[in-house]
């Protein structure tokens, strides 16, 4: 098991505290999005992001911070023998060039264009209104690196920080503008498909243009094999998303290309079928070597955990949150999302947070761009819950 660092802010329970709780002057959760906003940073990379806020939370009390790995960080709160409740938020940012405009844009050619500054900043707000008010629940609170890639939910359980606690349910949301300002949206099982990075390279034989019968042209192999993929998951019964995202290829306009690359991804209701599916794309590609004399590497990487919400969870807050929200029963999206590690370990309650107020740029967009208000909303619904 891998060694952590722990670092005590105040003693952990409240029993042994008898003063009163102010906690004005501390920062607030939008101050707090303005600065995460302009310092996007990569998977594994959220060095400056780890630092701010560290230094911001460790202001708190009645916390303890423990670092399980490099980047991210788990604040804990205790106050009595009981159980825990985990709260998870993501701190990573994607290599996206920001068009908003906005007066705090990124600072760099990064951007949170998936809103993790926006979650990030509702879990300190949660946590500020759980210390200040002295709630009665022992909490996690996890900001965690990588979600976007590198799988950093499974490395911060494999850290084994996580079973030092007895934790009983653990909670996520993701905002996006697919819905309006204020709505929840979740389902009972499957909310987010299992997602599988796959690289694809195919090696053919280059050649003039003018004389193609002297070479094996890669990307029209790739071209071959799409198709053939297309047929595939046409014959399956199961919902199955094959993506390609990156494709490169050739060095010159009159040279037959001898190396076609692809950055692809698999999306299924689960683990188990991705696999599968990797492993028929694995034979698509055996037949075109032996018929058009190719030769190809199919890397494997991060797999990723489909997202289920426990079914009894869900009949419990879907009843709670509907009385003062929109709540939508979204049924199964293919969105990929590294929240299923937990799901597979607690039960678990995910759901989406709308933001639109009539904008629609969607997630990973260079315009997307929660409005603060939505942050306040988000911590109300993790109140809800902690009260219930």
């Amino acid at each position: 098991m891998k060694d952590y660092s722990t670092r005590d802010i105040e003693p952990s329970r409240l029993s042994y505290i008898n003063y009163f709780l102010n906690l004005e002057g501390f920062m607030e959760p939008i101050e707090l999005r303005h600065k995460l906003h302009q310092i996007p940073e990569l998977m594994f990379r959220e060095f400056e992001t780890t630092k701010l806020l560290t230094d911001t939370i460790s202001k708190l009390p009645v916390i303890k911070i423990h670092h399980p790995l490099e980047t991210g960080l788990l604040v804990e709160y205790t106050v009595n023998n009981n159980g825990y409740l985990l709260f998870r938020a993501d701190i990573d940012a994607l290599p996206i060039k920001e068009e908003t405009g906005i007066d705090f844009s990124s600072t760099n050619n990064f951007m949170h264009a998936c809103g993790h500054d926006v979650h990030s900043s509702i879990l300190y707000g949660f946590m500020k209104y759980v210390v200040e008010n002295k709630i009665d629940r022992n909490i996690l609170f996890l900001f965690q690196p990588a979600e976007e890639g590198g799988g950093g939910a499974e490395k911060v359980i494999a850290s084994g920080i996580l079973y030092k606690f007895k934790i009983e349910k653990a909670f996520a949301l993701h905002v996006t503008d697919e819905y309006d300002f204020g709505t929840i949206a979740s389902t009972s099982g499957v909310l987010f498909a299992s997602a599988f990075e796959v690289d694809l390279e195919i090696y053919g034989k280059s050649a003039h243009v003018a004389f193609p019968e002297n070479g094996v042209h890669s990307f029209d192999t790739l071209r071959l094999f799409l198709d053939k993929v297309d047929s595939l998951i046409k014959g399956k019964t199961e919902r199955i998303i094959f993506g390609y995202g990156k494709i490169s290829s050739g060095t010159a306009r009159n040279i037959i290309p001898s190396l076609t690359r692809a950055e692809c991804t698999i999306r299924t209701m689960n683990m188990e079928s991705s696999l599968k599916f990797h492993d028929d794309l694995k034979q698509l590609l055996d037949e075109l070597k032996s018929t058009k004399g190719i030769a190809y590497n199919l890397h494997k990487g991060p797999l990723y955990s489909e997202v289920v919400v426990n079914e009894n969870l869900f009949k419990q807050y879907s009843s709670l949150l509907s009385k003062d929200y929109n709540f939508i029963d979204c049924g199964s999206k293919m969105t990929g999302e590294d929240f299923g590690f937990f799901t597979k370990l607690y039960p678990s309650f995910m759901f989406w947070l709308g933001t639109s107020k009539g904008e629609k740029h969607g997630l990973h967009n260079p315009k997307f761009l929660p409005d603060d208000s939505i942050i306040d909303v988000a911590i109300d619904i993790f109140k809800k819950i902690i009260h219930h």
